[in-house]
């Protein structure tokens, strides 16, 4: 019986990713040709735009296509994910993204609708941390400051995925490796539902990823980058309180929070980074800027896809290090995990240093 069923799941899941990954495949080339002749492109003229040419950015609508279809025809019923709220933020985050990419929303607006749609999820959806597991000494927490925290991270979530979408491919990468590996650990503790929507995301980005790698044909723009922020949300919250400790039960997965924020490290870390420099400058932390860490190393002289290679392998190394040392605990876990981020970037200041000042120098570490 065992072996049917190990059987039956591993032609389930080969199913999504190929049916997911070959509906962007093919709609990719009818959004461009549908892109190219309504002169529908990217703000080429932006200071923080990285092509000297007009390039697409409707590659949201390929991955929303794909996802939405796939978790329809796949997806298993199950209390333990809210399909219909799912779908339905899932469908109000990319009209939102859809008429940014194409004419612009203001941003308080788009606050406001990512307010509603991890408001929506929070209270009907039932998406949300129950605790503290443990981190600062803290378990159980009130219900109003369980839905707070919840809503938070779910909308920084959502806004830390659009920010590292500056070059090509590191969104979308960075998706495959947070989705995938919350595939893995889905299928790992045997929550197959959990699983199929993370490999229906999976999918749909890897198909686009095909025309969005050096030199990109088309951008995923906010109405993708929205989308895959939310779905990684939603799967870190679930992932979190499937494996938090109860009385006498032991979970899956130790350390769940602290290996969550190691999958997601990439997009947190430059979100939090970027923010609090814009605000300690007297700056909106809302204001954009080149000063990404993807810029930052592209400003070294590597190319967009070295930078996306070096960031996925930096995300991927934490990952292995959170998993593997899970007996350290959530606190201590995270303190590492962030100390590496911290120094990984500091390197990066070191380097830009020596080469704005066309000198090697241990000064240029502190100064």
């Amino acid at each position: 019986m065992q072996e049917y069923l190990g059987t039956y799941y591993f032609i389930y899941y080969l199913l999504i990713a190929t049916f997911s990954v070959l509906i962007t495949l093919l709609a990719i080339p009818s959004i461009l040709h549908v892109a190219r002749t309504r002169h529908l492109y990217d703000d080429v003229g932006h200071f923080r735009k990285q092509h000297d040419h007009g390039i697409p950015r409707l590659g949201g609508v390929a991955i929303f296509v794909s996802f939405t279809i796939t978790l329809l025809l796949f997806s298993i019923l199950d209390k333990t994910i809210p399909i219909s709220y799912i779908l339905a933020a899932s469908i109000v985050l990319f009209i939102m993204g859809i008429k940014d990419d194409l004419s612009g929303v203001n941003p308080s607006t788009k606050f406001l609708i990512q307010l509603v749609v991890a408001t929506l999820l929070v209270t009907l959806g039932n998406i949300r941390f129950t605790s503290m597991y443990g981190i600062l000494g803290y378990h159980d927490i009130p219900y109003i400051t369980s839905a707070v925290l919840s809503v938070l991270f779910i909308i920084l979530i959502i806004n830390a995925f659009n920010l590292i979408d500056g070059i090509d491919g590191l969104a979308a990468t960075t998706c495959i490796i947070v989705n995938g590996t919350f595939a893995a650990l889905f299928m790992y503790i045997k929550h197959y539902e959990l699983a199929a929507v993370a490999l229906a995301i999976v999918g749909a980005v890897f198909g686009f990823l095909r025309y969005n790698l050096t030199p990109a044909k088309i951008f995923m723009g906010d109405a993708g980058s929205l989308l895959i922020g939310l779905i990684s949300a939603i799967l870190a919250v679930r992932f979190i309180e499937l494996n938090r400790f109860k009385a006498g039960v032991t979970p899956e997965v130790i350390s769940a929070p602290a290996l969550t924020f190691a999958i997601l490290i990439g997009p947190i870390f430059d979100t939090l980074r970027v923010f609090i420099l814009r605000i300690a400058t007297g700056k909106s932390p809302f204001m954009a800027d080149r000063n990404h860490i993807h810029h930052r190393i592209l400003n070294l002289g590597y190319t967009h896809l070295q930078t996306v290679l070096m960031l996925a392998t930096v995300n991927i190394g934490l990952i292995f290090i959170a998993y593997f040392f899970s007996e350290l605990g959530n606190f201590t876990l995270m303190l590492i995990i962030f100390g590496i981020s911290m120094f990984f970037n500091w390197m990066i200041t070191f380097a830009l240093r020596n080469r704005q000042r066309e000198k090697l120098s241990l000064r240029n570490l502190f100064i």
